[in-house]
C-alpha cells in the first residue's frame, strides 16, 4: 500500500453506513466450536470484494485478544440489509445458530451506524487509504478542511438542501 506522505481528510458523497461485525472467543480451549466459526468470515469477504453492486465501500480487520472482526463502510443500510439476506451470509448465520447457539463457546456481534450525510469528518497523515479514505475522496487537510471543527462545519453547509440554511 503505497504511503501518503502528506495530512488529507476524506469526503464522502451521502449517506455512510458504518459497520463492525466480529466473533468472540468465550473458551478458547475449544478451537473445534470457534475454528468454524472463524472460517465463515473469509469466504463472506471475498464474495463482497467480487461485487461492487452490492454498496460496500471499504474493510478493515479488527483484531483483539479474544475478538475477530471487520469494520465495513457500506454505502446505505439498504445494500447492508441486502447483502445480510443474501446466500452466503444467510446460510453462516443458520450454521451458527444450529452449531452454537447460545452455548457461550463463542460470541457474535455487530454493531451498526447510520451517518448521515454531512456528519462525518476523519484525517489521515502518513498514511495509506483507510477506512473513509478508501471509500470517499481524498482531500488536503488544509484550509476549511484543516480541524476536525472545520470539516464538520464544511460537509454540514455541503449536505444542507439549498435554500435550508444552516444555523
Amino acid at each position: 500500500m503505497e504511503l501518503l506522505n502528506e495530512r488529507l481528510c476524506a469526503e464522502v458523497p451521502g449517506e455512510v453506513v458504518v459497520f463492525a461485525i466480529g466473533m468472540r472467543i468465550n473458551r478458547w480451549w475449544k478451537p473445534w466450536r470457534w475454528m468454524p466459526v472463524a472460517a465463515e468470515m473469509p469466504p463472506m469477504l471475498q464474495e463482497q470484494g467480487a461485487d461492487p453492486s452490492i454498496g460496500l465501500l471499504s474493510v478493515r480487520p479488527i483484531v483483539g485478544l479474544r475478538n475477530i472482526g471487520v469494520l465495513q463502510h457500506w454505502q446505505s443500510a439498504e445494500h447492508l440489509h441486502a447483502y445480510a439476506r443474501a446466500g452466503t451470509h444467510m446460510a453462516a448465520w443458520r450454521r451458527f445458530n444450529e452449531r452454537i447457539g447460545t452455548s457461550g463457546d463463542v460470541g457474535i456481534w455487530h454493531e451498526t451506524y447510520v451517518v448521515p450525510a454531512g456528519h462525518s469528518e476523519s484525517v489521515y497523515v502518513n498514511m495509506p487509504r483507510y477506512g473513509l479514505g478508501v471509500a470517499g475522496a481524498l482531500f488536503p487537510a488544509k484550509g476549511s478542511r484543516a480541524s476536525a471543527r472545520k470539516r464538520l462545519a464544511r460537509a454540514v453547509r455541503s449536505s444542507t438542501p439549498p435554500g435550508a440554511g444552516v444555523e
